[in-house]
């Protein structure tokens, strides 16, 4: 079977991993942007090939499509589908895994989705409001409250800026911190000229984030284990947010965090809003769908954003545990032939993924670009961990060179967290510069001491929403108006604008 995977980074080298395990004795091509040595290896092994093209061109996609006429093509980055790529090989006659455009909108506007949960009353929704201007948005800004400001694009998971304002005395000091940002961010999301709105401030909510991923061919549903990314730069759980620092997954289908209620009354909001998608747009959705949830008091399972494809890193952890052929998964999603297919795992093994990255990464990537690393895979591989490479390319001199974002993905596993962040903590010493230029990875993310936190925090919202399901209660915000009255919707001021 010749199959012909889209995308160059960690995400795509996971998931070509995964399918070169099948039964179906795959050649493997790959369309990349640039030489990840990974997904080099991987085809030259499986026998097929790799061609270096820009991944978002559906010509230049399709031209190496019709010279390769694989029987599956698999889209691995949301920026192809946004971008037109699935629609166009579907066009010319391909079997594709991956959104069509107007799916992926789910993901590319942030307003789209959030709209889309209000209209059809999909449980987990929070308030908000959307931008055009800059004036509009600075001038709500300034009595919005506490509230998240965000791109209103998908922008490679960054650009999301949590203000808590439950301070007064710190309220007019924290409107100048909220403005500069809507001055920072609306510059950056100029340069996408694909959206209409440009900001989007939103209710802010407190809790433990997870996501739920799924594999769909438009009715039925193959939903993967539970994972957590940890999208904050710096331990802790501080810093600006990143396309995910690492992610922890296991034992079995659901972390220690989350109970199996909140596991079923997650995919069935994941399941409501994929159904609404197809109801609303007229298309089905074929391809892998994720969405980012948090436990919070004020829903249970309620939806921070949705991913048209597969998380980075959470395609990481499905490495070691899959036991199911996956790539016979994807071809039925593709062929509307998903009906009864199951996804088997090994449900004894604990995953921590870390993700490795060059100083300046994320919010001065200019300077993180451009550093020959080394990565010693022998002594990686020798411990029982695995090396995914990401956003790093083999140069003309043959050294490996960052490329401004995460370099490398270490994934370890083992009967227990203490087991597997022990090893994952060991093997990301044998990632080094090579040029004095400093690397960092999230030391925390794995720890025993996190996973109890999380634990512990969980236990606490879980109290709040299940004493607010009891009310009746379950999303509603209140705010009171002097004069005019109490209104649902924590983003009414009390003053007007």
């Amino acid at each position: 079977m010749k199959v012909l995977v889209v995308g160059s980074g960690g995400r795509e080298h996971a998931l070509t991993l995964l399918i070169s395990r099948s039964m179906l004795n795959p050649k493997i091509y790959i369309v990349m942007d640039y030489r990840n040595p990974g997904l080099e290896r991987i085809s030259e092994k499986s026998g097929g090939r790799w061609f270096i093209a820009t991944t978002t061109s559906p010509k230049e996609v399709g031209k190496t499509a019709e010279e390769v006429s694989p029987d599956l093509v698999i889209i691995g980055p949301e920026e192809p589908q946004f971008s037109g790529v699935s629609t166009y090989l579907r066009e010319k006659g391909f079997i594709v895994f991956g959104a069509d455009a107007k799916c992926a909108e789910i993901e590319k506007s942030k307003v789209f989705a959030r709209t889309l949960m209000w209209k059809y009353e999909i449980p987990g929704r929070l308030y908000f409001k959307a931008f055009r201007s800059i004036d509009e948005a600075k001038k709500f800004i300034e009595f919005a409250g506490d509230v998240v400001i965000k791109p209103a694009r998908q922008a490679g998971g960054k650009g999301v800026k949590v203000l808590k304002d439950t301070q007064a005395y710190l309220s007019k000091d924290k409107v100048n911190i909220k403005k500069n940002y809507i001055d920072k961010l609306y510059s950056e999301m100029e340069s996408y000229g694909d959206i209409d709105y440009k900001i989007l401030v939103e209710q802010r909510v407190e809790g433990v984030e997870y996501t739920a991923q799924v594999i769909t061919d438009g009715s039925s549903f193959v939903f993967l284990p539970i994972i957590q990314d940890h999208p904050h730069a710096y331990e802790f759980d501080t810093g600006p947010e990143t396309g995910g620092m690492g992610s922890i997954s296991g034992p079995g289908w659901i972390p220690p965090f989350l109970d199996q209620e909140e596991f079923e009354r997650t995919k069935d909001i994941v399941a409501k809003v994929l159904y609404s998608l197809s109801v609303e747009i007229g298309i089905n959705y074929m391809g892998a769908f994720a969405g980012q949830m948090m436990l919070t008091g004020v829903w249970g399972p309620t939806v921070i954003e949705f991913y048209s494809r597969f998380g980075d890193p959470e395609a990481s952890n499905l490495v070691p545990i899959v036991v199911s052929d996956f790539l016979d998964l994807l071809d039925r999603a593709a062929r509307q032939k998903l009906a009864s297919a199951k996804l088997e795992i090994d449900e004894e093994k604990v995953v921590v993924v870390k993700a490795v990255a060059p100083v300046g990464y994320p919010d001065n990537k200019r300077i993180a670009i451009d550093h020959p690393i080394k990565v010693d895979e022998d002594r990686i591989k020798d411990i029982g961990c695995e090396v995914l490479y990401a956003s790093v390319s083999i140069g003309p001199d043959g050294n490996l060179y960052t490329r401004g974002s995460r370099a490398v993905e270490i994934v370890c596993y083992g009967s227990s967290y203490e087991e597997a962040y022990s090893l994952s903590e060991k093997a990301v010493t044998y990632v080094e510069s090579l040029d004095g230029w400093s690397l960092f990875h999230r030391g925390d993310i794995g720890s025993p001491w996190l996973v109890r936190e999380r634990i512990k925090l969980a236990e606490k919202i879980r109290r709040i929403y299940s004493d607010r399901a009891r009310r009746g209660v379950l999303g509603e915000m209140y705010v009171w108006i002097p004069g005019e009255g109490i209104y649902s919707n924590p983003l009414l001021s009390p003053v007007r604008w």
